[in-house]
Formats: structure tokens, sequence, C-alpha cells
């Protein structure tokens, strides 16, 4: 792994961002650590018998999640280009399937059940919108369509499939990306303020038809109601306190709903305390800073835009999931970022990180390419 080596694992150590890199695979131990926690608990229950299933499933998903990571990371912009885009059609069309065979769940169609793991295709929009998108808003060739109108247009059939599910917090955090890559792309505060306004409108629009939408909104403004879930999420917290009740000794998780996934994050609090869910915020913003600084010193402006959106992905999601989970929010249903338990959703992390990492490899030859008029790689 020394810099004189020429082999093929040494290059890529030593052009690929590796602060990032590690920061990922200490989310992922971390992940796993809180999936052997929460495992009996979610197979089993105050008075029945839980078993290790569920960490077992995420070990494998872990590793097949730094496959998809690590051989991501090697492409070069033009593929990631090519790849996001046959990855966009396909989740856009199994979004679609989704909603003719997909397993219903709490009312919801999201997922498709292919026997070894349900694969919910939602996951993968968020990543691959983010590359077409900052494709089009970052090419300088003239067109009679302004490139914001182009992005929404882009953006369109993944609302539509989205809502119909429908998946309002999916929905909305692909929104608040769109907006964020249209503001980093310089869009004037007008046009921000429109936006602003159609998304409110979207969202009463939600909160008017979609009954489960409504009550979470009406519970989470209550001054005294919280909800099952987040109440004994607050339950979790409290019972940690700061050093947490030690690794496996958590009592109100076994009376959590998706204590595994949508709340990882109260395990973490009553198990390990203050102190672990610290850190995990810690490495969040760190992650999230590193990658805004990397995209702000990007060479073009497809790397600082699609480095950009994919970092507000993660970011948005990550922060969505732990207010929820603090009552900070309504509850959402969404996953925290390469430690919740599901293989949909890190395999779409991941996929996102793969990106990151190949769109900010230091190539020097292609870099001296360019500069001699050798074309974009």
């Amino acid at each position: 792994m020394n810099r004189a080596s020429r082999n093929f694992l040494s290059d890529w150590w030593w052009t690929v961002d590796r602060a990032s890199a590690i920061t990922v695979l200490l989310l992922l131990g971390i992940g796993l650590m809180l999936a052997v926690a929460a495992s009996p608990a979610a197979s089993g229950g105050p008075v029945t018998e839980g078993n290790f299933n569920f960490a077992a499933k995420q070990v494998v998903f872990a590793v097949v999640a730094i496959a998809i990571l690590f051989s991501t990371s090697l492409l070069k912009p033009n593929d990631v280009r090519r790849l996001a885009s046959i990855i966009y059609v396909l989740s856009i069309l199994g979004s679609f399937l989704v909603l003719f065979i997909g397993t219903r769940t709490l009312g919801a169609k999201r997922w498709l059940d292919l026997g070894f793991f349900t694969l919910q295709p939602s996951e993968f929009l968020k990543p691959t919108f983010a590359i077409l998108a900052a494709a089009i808003l970052a090419n300088p060739a003239p067109s009679q369509l302004p490139k914001p109108a182009q992005a929404l247009l882009l953006l369109l059939p993944a609302v539509a499939v989205l809502m119909a599910e429908p998946d309002v917090g999916q929905t909305f955090l692909l929104l608040l990306v769109c907006v964020a890559m249209l503001y980093f792309a310089g869009l004037s505060y007008k046009w921000m303020a429109m936006m602003g306004g159609g998304a409110a409108a979207l969202a009463g629009i939600a909160v008017w038809k979609f009954q489960h939408v409504q009550h979470r909104v009406m519970q989470f403004f209550h001054p005294t109601e919280k909800g099952l879930q987040v109440d004994r999420s607050l339950q979790a917290f409290q019972h940690g306190g700061v050093l947490g009740v030690g690794p496996g000794a958590g009592t109100v998780k076994y009376r959590l709903p998706d204590v595994h996934s949508d709340f990882i994050y109260a395990v973490a609090g009553e198990e390990f305390g203050l102190i672990v869910c610290g850190a995990i915020v810690i490495l969040f913003c760190f992650l999230t800073v590193r990658l805004l600084i990397k995209a702000a010193n990007a060479r073009d402006s497809f790397l600082q835009l699609a480095t950009a959106g994919l970092a507000t992905a993660l970011a948005l999601q990550a922060f969505i999931n732990m207010a929820v989970a603090m009552n900070m929010m309504p509850a959402k249903g969404m996953t925290l970022p390469f430690i919740s338990a599901g293989g949909s959703s890190l395999f779409a992390v991941a996929l996102t990180m793969g990106f990151i990492l190949a769109l900010g490899r230091q190539r020097p030859q292609d870099e001296l390419r360019e500069r001699l008029g050798g074309g974009r790689p």
C-alpha cells in the first residue's frame, strides 16, 4: 500500500478520498454493532425469544455494499453519468412495477419481493437523480428549454411514482435535493421562493390526501400525544443516559417497532448512550463538510454539482432519521445511512458514496490530457 507500489489496490488507495472512505467504514462498523444489538428485539419481543438473523443478513449486505462502493469508485466521470442514467431508468420502472406486484406494508407498496430479500427501487432514485441533474445543470451547450426546467422535468416521473406508492418522505427528500442543487447552480432567489411555495403546496396536498401523513403531523404538533414509536424512542434515550445501559442490556428496544431500521438511533441511545450517539453525529458532520469542501474545490461544474448534490442527499437523510427518533420532526419512515438494517438502503448509500469517491479521485494523467485538449475523462 505504499506510494511506490504500482499495483491496482495501491493506485486506488492513493487517488481516492481516504478520509471519507474511512469515515464510511466507521459508520458501517457502528451499523453492524447496532444490528447485533437490535436483532433480538426485531426478531422477537418482550416475551418471545429473538435471534440474530437480522444481524447475519446485515453482515452479508455490508459485504455487498462495500463491493458496490469499491467497484463504483473505480469509474471515470463519464462512466458515472452512464451508469446513473441506466439505474435511474431502472429505478423508475421498478418503482412503477411495485404499484402492481409490490409487497404492501402499512398501507404502502414500496418493495419487490425477490425471495432472498425485498428490494425498494425508489432508494436508488436519489443518487442517480443527483448525477443526472448535475449533468444537465453543468452542460454548457445552449438549449431552448432552461436548465432548471430540464432538471424539474427529469424529477417529475420520480415524484409521480413515489406519490403513487405513496412514499411522501422519499418524495420530499428528493425535492430537497433538487432545490439544493438548483441553489448550488446559481438559481435566483425569486425562483427558489417559487419552488419553496410549490413544495409547501405539495406538502399541504400530501397532508390532506394521505391519512397516515395527516395523523403523523397532528401527533407531532399535539402538546402531549407523541405516537407509539416516538414515545418509545424517547424512552430509550432517557433509559440510556450518557453512557448507556450496555450492549444487549436494553429493554425499551423490545417494545419499539422498526427498531432495526427507522429507529436504530434509539438503540444506540439506549445501549451506548450519548457518547455513541454523539460520535454518529460527528461522523456525519465531518463527512458532509468534507464532501462539500471537496465539491467546492472540484475542477469543473459537473463534479462540483454532483458531489454537492450527493453529499446533500446523505446529510438530509441522516438528519431526518435522527430528528424523527428524537421527536424533532414528524415520523418519516426513513433509514439512517450506513447504519440502519436493510439491503436496499445500504446498497443505495453505498452507490452514493461510490459515485462521490469516483468523482473525487485524483487522476493526474486525465487532468493533464484535459489541459492539452484531449477531452474530458
